[in-house]
């Protein structure tokens, strides 16, 4: 089966009906008590068959919404290395990976993958090598419950970023690129006191972190604006999404307006947020930071972008569970109703990236779905779809 919009082949076994009954259906503009009809992997019908059939299944009244969009995830990086110095193989992290964003109802995932070491991120740079390997090994063996595309996050000062980004620019499932600075000093690590702390408790001393700060600034001065140019380069003429990462200022906002550049993912300040709605920039916000009820590094609360309508879409971040949540609570947060805040987390970010087969419960579209029961407020996954196929 080829899905529409990716070009990609995909198997995943044998292709039945299946009849889902006595569930609230979230619609993109309103929730309807009926049946749903799926067949060969698509939604045939909403409401046409509410009888039981041999693989029909009663959702006792739960919702039942689109098979989320998760367009940026560093959870793999998480099980790949759960504690400090304890790697764990990497397909078994990326197994593990797989199944929990299945879990929390995510169906289709944008594998955040970092590419570009500022001087002491060779774990990451790992991650990156064998998570591509192991995405292409465990996607072609049909491993994986959820579907999996790339995202890869640029680091704009590194010197050995287009090194690594070059031979990944065609990969057939890149969808998404980000251009990030994470020198210290600009953009989420303005804040050089907070900097120097968090990377004295991850072990360097007060002399290797200075040594770190300076070097990388020094890099940044040289490195950051032609590595930013030949990533555009590189990835404009394939079509793949550009995102900005953690923008500050209006100036940054303007240079990416200028660059083409359409997202604007995690801006860390409300100024930055309001420069890119009015620069008609799509804008994501980490679903950590809503159900924290705060930002982990100082930054601007995603409740205060939500309740001044500058927010478009949410993303896991680094917690897959989060999202769900997130959207849950994004509706009275933002005084919106469940199908706008289910959109939230499945059509903006699947009108972000081209993926105009899913995100939305619809016949002929993809039938990714989930079922979900609210439980003392608390949104609870009870089962997931993936084209048809159950998978949790």
């Amino acid at each position: 089966m080829i899905l529409a919009d990716t070009g990609i082949l995909v198997h995943l076994g044998e292709m039945h009906s299946l009849v889902l009954t006595n569930a609230r259906i979230v619609l993109p503009d309103r929730v309807v008590e009926t049946s749903i009809t799926i067949a060969d992997g698509v939604i045939s019908s909403i409401g046409s068959d509410s009888s039981l059939g041999k693989e029909g299944e009663d959702l006792e009244g739960d919702l039942l919404i689109p098979g989320l969009i998760d367009l940026h995830t560093d959870n793999l990086e998480r099980q790949v290395l759960p504690r400090q110095n304890a790697r764990f193989p990497s397909v078994s992290a990326f197994l593990a990976h797989d199944a929990q964003c299945v879990a929390a109802g995510i169906t289709t995932v944008f594998d955040s993958l970092c590419l570009g070491n500022l001087g002491f991120e060779e774990e990451r740079m790992l991650t990156c090598r064998d998570g591509v390997k192991d995405l292409d090994t465990l996607t072609s063996g049909n491993m994986l419950k959820a579907e999996h595309f790339l995202h890869l996050r640029c680091e704009m000062p590194a010197p050995d970023t287009l090194d690594m980004l070059r031979p990944l620019a065609e990969h057939p499932r890149l969808k998404l690129a980000s251009l990030m600075d994470h020198v210290p000093g600009y953009g989420q690590y303005s804040d050089l006191t907070r900097y120097r702390a968090l990377l004295q408790s991850d072990g360097y001393s007060v002399e290797e972190t200075e040594n770190q700060i300076q070097q990388a600034q020094a890099r940044r001065s040289t490195l950051r604006r032609p590595n930013r140019n030949a990533i555009l380069d590189l990835l404009r003429p394939r079509g793949v999404a550009l995102a900005s990462h953690d923008d500050r200022t209006e100036e940054e906002i303007a240079e990416n307006t200028a660059d083409g550049v359409k997202i604007s993912e995690f801006p860390v300040s409300l100024v930055a947020a309001q420069a890119a709605r009015a620069a008609g920039m799509a804008i994501i916000g980490g679903a950590p930071n809503v159900v924290r009820g705060g930002s982990h590094s100082g930054n601007v609360s995603v409740a205060e972008l939500l309740q001044n309508g500058l927010i478009d879409a949410l993303a896991s971040d680094y917690v897959p569970f989060a999202m769900l949540e997130a959207a849950f609570m994004a509706a009275s947060i933002a005084c919106l109703d469940l199908p706008a805040a289910i959109r939230l987390v499945t059509e903006a970010p699947a009108t972000m990236t081209g993926l105009h087969d899913r995100g939305r419960i619809a016949p002929g579209l993809r039938a990714d779905l989930v079922r979900v029961h609210v439980h003392l407020g608390t949104p609870v996954v009870r089962a997931v779809w993936r084209q048809g196929e159950r998978v949790a």
